[in-house]
């Protein structure tokens, strides 16, 4: 098999840097993205470096995802790079502000736009080379907010509920294709999760990581359409549950909520197809 190749975006710095760092220590060419700002010092220069004194190989893209050519340019450079593309790593992402929904701009779009449409564009334009690949890959970097929302960041957590679903809905239209796309909710101290009144957690270096996000994006991962949690070197999986289905009554809601019998499913269509035999008895 020949060397393959990875696209990491958001890879400049944090999470992404240490996503780049551990794909290109797995044998992957990587093609570093992370968007130019004027006037200040490129980072992702110093993680091709890096990656290059650790006797890897890896090139920089400076496309910034939302742009209007981004997609085309980001994975055209891999291309141009690397001949192909056997992995993409969705990470380039943003909180947005911290502020309740009612009191002001959420910048709902504006998060949306780079968090959600930025990463769809990014797959259909990679899915023709993904697909030519003999072990094609997708990690869509996301956040437990996604699942269990994150109060003050109504629109940080609904953009990343929406690429998990996404990325699951993507991940059983592929299946038969080859192509493994998994989810991936990483726990780190960065940037982005500063705190001016906390003291960081060395424990949750973005390294702690990076070695789950290396795996799901390399020919040896053999799973698809899960969500993966992951932290401090270690992880866990997560699902959506259902509890069983009762008659609706006011006073066994609470038995309900308490997650009677909980099942997950792969697919919507499998949900509903366990309530209606649930409530109906049959198929």
């Amino acid at each position: 098999m020949t060397q393959r190749s990875t696209i990491v975006t958001g890879a400049g710095t944090g999470l992404g840097a240490a996503f780049a760092k551990a794909v290109a220590a797995g044998g992957s060419r990587v093609l570093v993205n992370n968007r130019r700002h004027a006037g200040r010092p490129y980072p992702a220069d110093d993680v091709v470096e890096e990656i290059a004194a650790a006797g890897g190989s890896a090139a920089t893209s400076e496309h910034a995802v939302d742009d209007p050519n981004g997609p085309e340019s980001i994975v055209q450079a891999a291309v141009d790079q690397f001949g192909g593309l056997d992995a993409l790593v969705l990470n380039a992402g943003i909180s947005g502000p911290a502020i309740k929904v009612g009191d002001g701009d959420t910048e709902l779009r504006q998060v949306m736009e780079i968090n959600f449409f930025a990463n769809t564009r990014l797959v259909e334009t990679a899915l023709p080379l993904l697909r030519l690949s003999d072990a094609g890959r997708i990690v869509i970097v996301s956040s437990t907010g996604g699942l269990h929302g994150v109060r003050g960041r109504s629109a940080y957590a609904a953009s990343k509920g929406a690429i998990t679903a996404y990325g699951l809905s993507l991940a059983d239209e592929l299946r038969r294709e080859g192509i493994l796309v998994n989810v991936l909710t990483p726990y780190a101290q960065t940037k982005m999760t500063a705190r001016p009144d906390r003291v960081p957690d060395p424990r949750l270096s973005p390294e702690g990581a990076a070695g789950i996000c290396a795996w799901l994006a390399s020919a040896a991962c053999d799973r698809t359409g899960e969500i993966w949690v992951a932290g401090g070197d270690h992880m866990r999986a997560a699902k959506a549950m259902e509890s069983r289905a009762a008659p609706f009554a006011p006073d066994r809601i609470d038995e309900l909520a308490a997650m009677p019998q909980p099942r997950s499913f792969g697919g919507g269509e499998a949900a509903f197809a366990d309530f209606y035999r649930d409530a109906f008895g049959e198929d």
